[in-house]
Parts: structure tokens; C-alpha cells; sequence
């Protein structure tokens, strides 16, 4: 597969660890909307760090946007998905579809749609 491939360039960037996760979270905000002390909290074992990493690179992406409110102290940052981002969501519905049918050992999930889902 070439470097330059679609499929190629964009599996880099959504197959990082948290990255799926952190799109999920957003989509479970008010709005598609959530802070980033509240996207650390829903996904306990992500580092500062990576959380702040994987958000800069969907920020790149164009799957999120990112508006800070430095009128208050501490700044709040709030991370919303694009449209881009809503129909990415749909994508991994898909995908989970597809391992809730084909995958043998994958528990069965509560929540067929994932804005509600708490796992």
C-alpha cells in the first residue's frame, strides 16, 4: 500500500490508542460537546498528555473544533465534534455492528446506540 493512500493516511491517525474512545466521549456531550477535565474523567487511564495529544490531532483533522474561554480563571477549553467528526460516529456504529454479529466472544452490548452507552 502506497504512503499516500487515503485508507492508508487516514487509518494512522484513528488507529492511535484513545483516539476512537475520545470521538465516542464527544459524541455522548450536550451538543457533541464536552470539556477536557470532563473527556479525563470519562476515560479514566488516558494521560493528560496523549488526551491533549489525540485532541490536537483531531483538532488537525478537522473531526473536532476547539473553543477556549480565557475569560474566566482557570481557561476552559470545550472540544466539539464537526460534522466530520458526527459521521465518523456512524462509521464506528457500523463497525461495532458488524463485531456484535460476527465476533464469538464479544459480549453482547446494552446500548445499540452509543450516545447512551456506558462501557
Amino acid at each position: 500500500m502506497q504512503e499516500i493512500c487515503t485508507v492508508n493516511m487516514t487509518v494512522k491517525y484513528l488507529t492511535k490508542k484513545w483516539t476512537l474512545l475520545v470521538i465516542l466521549e464527544l459524541y455522548k456531550g450536550d451538543e457533541y460537546t464536552r470539556r477536557f477535565s470532563e473527556l479525563k474523567d470519562a476515560i479514566s487511564d488516558i494521560t493528560p498528555k496523549i488526551l491533549s495529544e489525540r485532541l490536537k490531532e483531531l483538532e488537525e483533522e478537522g473531526i473536532i473544533t476547539k473553543k477556549v474561554d480565557a475569560t474566566s480563571f482557570p481557561v476552559k477549553c470545550e472540544y466539539t465534534l464537526t460534522e466530520s467528526g458526527v459521521d465518523l460516529v456512524n462509521i464506528i456504529r457500523d463497525i461495532k455492528q458488524w463485531a456484535l454479529r460476527w465476533k464469538i466472544d464479544n459480549i453482547p452490548c446494552g446500548e445499540q446506540d452509543c450516545k447512551s452507552c456506558i462501557l
